[in-house]
């Protein structure tokens, strides 16, 4: 067990205007993104479970062909390998949680 504050975390640029804080365990990673507006991640696919909630924003979110503009509260799960993108509408705060962990994550 480790106690430690968010704000101890290094902060990097993963994606163009996606800035995220990554804390790992064992077999789980959360990333803790601060996305520019207009900022796209592309379509793509990985084996990670992955559980995606909206904190703060607007984020449009297309799963498998499927899209909605999501808000705050809002959570989206996401199967291993189904293809996936978005773009955030607004300056968003995202939190993604990834089973399992999510080794180029690492920072």
């Amino acid at each position: 067990m480790k106690f430690q504050n968010l704000n101890d975390f290094p902060e990097k640029e993963m994606f163009p205007g996606y800035f995220g804080k990554f804390v790992h365990g064992e077999k789980m990673s959360v990333a803790f993104w601060n996305i520019k507006a207009g900022s796209t991640v592309p379509l793509h696919h990985h084996i990670h479970e992955q559980v995606m909630h909206v904190v703060d924003g607007q984020f449009e979110f297309t799963v498998d062909g499927n899209t909605k503009v999501c808000g705050p509260g809002e959570i989206i799960v996401i199967p291993s390998n189904v293809p996936h993108t978005g773009t955030a509408v607004t300056d968003c705060r995202v939190i993604d949680v990834f089973h399992p962990v999510r080794e180029e994550y690492r920072v």
